[in-house]
């Protein structure tokens, strides 16, 4: 039986279709559902269109009301697009699992009484749709199959899936709706937003990743971090422990209840190897390790290891990649 129309639901970011969004869309396509679409929320969500299109969606709805920012996400979100959906009956909707796209499918789940699959990692429809989530700290995998109600309604962690352009030229239709706002979510309005300012790439989009751990012993020894990254051009990451500590803020945290990524070269310095943080950085091209203790479990990860004290090892590196940039 052939797969109803997959919706995606599609966040902004800085003014263009957020990254999860168009992961969403490239898996979406390779399901065989009669259609693929996109729901866009937000001010900018017209000029994102084009961009969701160029990654499957045939259908956009978009609507620009300035209610989409101005208040928190969840309430508004599922206000408008639950009728939607009850309009348009989409078989699937995905979300991308970050918190505001968690609070939207959240509450939409209640609005429309249907259950929701959280953390996935993989979905198939091949007569049933089935997601795959981790548990246990990624120590289990669990298959779940959605049963006869709709829409299932299901959100994937960042990285499940690569992004890429549809074969072709792709346009998509826009389709503006209203924005319908229950007046209890107006009560909560943003009054400010502050984004910190790194230099770089952003830690989910870096070729390389550097992170570290309490192995690194002393918050001001993330310099060295810093100076590896800026010399190949990548981000600094950190471990939970390191962030638990204060270290370094929660915008570093690579893990289970932090960024997942999936760079060409991730070094992991001082860092165990809890499964807490390998559930994050596992799918990387390379994994390079540098722990005092030879057993440490992330040397079973490790494409290369270098059993060592970090602090010893960073400067060399220094050294050696300075001398390289001549």
């Amino acid at each position: 039986m052939a797969l109803g129309p997959v919706w995606v639901f599609a966040e902004l970011s800085q003014g263009q279709a957020a990254t999860g969004a168009l992961e969403l869309l490239t898996r979406a396509r390779s399901l065989g559902a009669e259609a693929v679409e996109a729901v866009c929320f937000g001010p900018e969500a017209r000029d994102a269109a084009a961009d969701l299109g160029r990654h499957g969606a045939t259908t956009v709805y978009v609507s620009t009301d300035p209610a989409f920012t101005a208040l928190l996400a969840g309430g508004p979100g599922a206000d408008t697009l639950a009728p939607l959906v009850a309009a348009h009956q989409p078989e699937l909707v995905l979300f991308a699992s970050t918190h505001a796209s968690r609070d939207v499918a959240g509450r939409l789940a209640v609005k429309l009484d249907v259950p929701v699959i959280a953390n996935g990692l993989e979905i198939e429809a091949d007569g049933a749709i089935t997601v795959t989530t981790s548990i246990f700290g990624a120590s289990q995998v669990v298959r779940t199959e959605f049963g006869a109600r709709r829409p299932a309604l299901a959100l994937f962690r960042p990285k499940s899936f690569a992004a890429a352009p549809a074969p072709g030229e792709t346009a998509s239709r826009v389709v503006e709706v209203p924005a319908l706002v229950e007046e209890r979510h107006r009560r909560a309005r943003v009054v400010g937003r502050s984004s910190e300012v790194a230099a770089g790439p952003r830690l989910e989009d870096a070729a390389v990743v550097v992170s570290g751990g309490r192995g690194l012993q002393d918050p001001r020894n993330f310099e060295l971090l810093r100076e590896v990254a800026g010399l190949l051009h990548g981000a600094v990451g950190a471990s939970r422990a390191a962030v638990d500590a204060g270290w370094v803020p929660y915008a570093l945290q690579v893990g289970q209840t932090g960024k997942t990524v999936k760079p060409t070269v991730y070094i992991a310095c001082g860092i165990s190897g809890a499964m807490q943080h390998t559930v994050g950085m596992k799918g990387a091209q390379n994994i390079v390790a540098i722990n005092r203790d030879p057993h440490a479990p992330i040397f079973k990860l490790a494409d290369l290891g270098i059993v060592g004290d970090a602090l010893t090892v960073l400067p060399q590196l220094v050294e050696e990649l300075r001398s390289r940039a001549g």
